[in-house]
């Protein structure tokens, strides 16, 4: 079993340059990297911690990163899937990872509970 995290935001110079200004112009929106990064582009130190005292893997993507059988089992990006021999499944959809903003240990608490 794995976890994947998928943003809703592109990769690479270009994508995270987008993601940015459409933030700035209140357009762009992504939960995830509200909880990963918030306006860090390294990492936010909050989920630097959480992840430093949780079992949990969880794999990050942006969405042209990830393959077309993972975007398949989204409802909405940001989602987190979990995989289980090849066949995704959403478990935490992108109404719920908003719930976790400011609290990236409950976050991975949900996902080691599962």
């Amino acid at each position: 079993m794995s976890f994947v995290g998928i943003y809703d935001a592109d990769g690479g110079l270009g994508g995270e340059l987008r993601y940015v200004a459409g933030k700035l112009l209140g357009r762009g929106k992504c939960a995830l990297c509200d909880i990963t990064h918030g306006w860090n582009p390294m990492g936010s130190r909050s989920w630097k911690q959480a992840c430093a005292v949780s079992d949990v893997d969880l794999e990050l993507l942006h969405r042209d990163e990830a393959t077309a059988e993972q975007l398949a089992a989204t409802t909405a990006l940001p989602t987190i899937l979990r995989g289980d021999d090849g066949q995704w499944s959403e478990i935490v959809p992108a109404d719920e990872i908003a719930q976790f903003v400011g609290a990236p240990d409950a976050l991975l608490e949900r996902l080691g509970a599962l």
